[in-house]
């Protein structure tokens, strides 16, 4: 497991190129430059949430009794059913805020969802320390942050069907990592309960 593909995993969880139209309909009624500082200051809010729950997220877990292949399968199903409706996405009416937004909808879920939150927990249980897991958290948010602070020029550039092939591709690309998770998952979880099984029958054997 390298930075490179760690990073690029979680850039493509982070789906920024497929939230662009989404952040351009809530931050529409705002002149760019106040679009930019509030996209910068929810892509902090956003940046936080990720790095308490790969310092945090293993203690959480211990703290509610869940297995770490658990967590993988779990989170696999979940980034698989993120990565269909990406794919094959829903007509939705877009409700604009009255006021500012302010952590909710941009930072959570748009940026820093469920299965970016999951997918932050299963590497940092595979990385080597919770402090190698910065770095590519760090590259894949300031790509992401890049392309939304430009999202008013990307949308027009490459338009809405451009959007769309964009996101479809990055569905593509999510559900293979899902599905390497989920598998990761059930194995783990196979050979643990196995391993169990194993120590069980050695200890009736020693009693005999």
């Amino acid at each position: 497991m390298s930075v490179i593909s760690v990073a690029t995993s979680l850039f493509f969880v982070l789906n920024s190129l497929g939230v662009i139209p989404f952040f351009v309909g809530i931050l529409s009624s705002y002149p760019v430059h106040r679009q930019r500082k509030i996209i910068l200051r929810e892509m902090l809010i956003a940046l936080g949430i990720l790095v308490c729950f790969n310092f945090f997220g293993n203690q959480i877990l211990h703290v509610l009794g869940i297995d770490h292949c658990v967590v993988g399968i779990a989170g696999g199903t979940l980034l698989f059913l993120i990565a269909l409706s990406m794919i094959f996405p829903k007509k939705n009416h877009l409700k604009v805020p009255n006021r500012e937004p302010f952590i909710f909808p941009l930072a959570i879920p748009a940026v820093a969802g469920p299965g970016a939150i999951t997918a932050v927990m299963i590497y940092s249980q595979q990385a080597p320390n919770a402090a190698w897991m910065l770095l590519p958290i760090g590259l894949a948010w300031l790509c992401s942050t890049l392309i939304l602070l430009a999202s008013s020029n990307i949308k027009l550039f490459l338009g809405q069907k451009g959007l769309i092939a964009c996101e479809r591709l990055g569905g593509m690309v999510i559900s293979l990592i899902a599905v390497q998770m989920f598998t990761t998952g059930i194995m783990g979880l196979v050979e643990k309960n196995g391993l169990n099984q194993c120590s069980l029958e050695n200890q009736k054997h020693a009693k005999k």
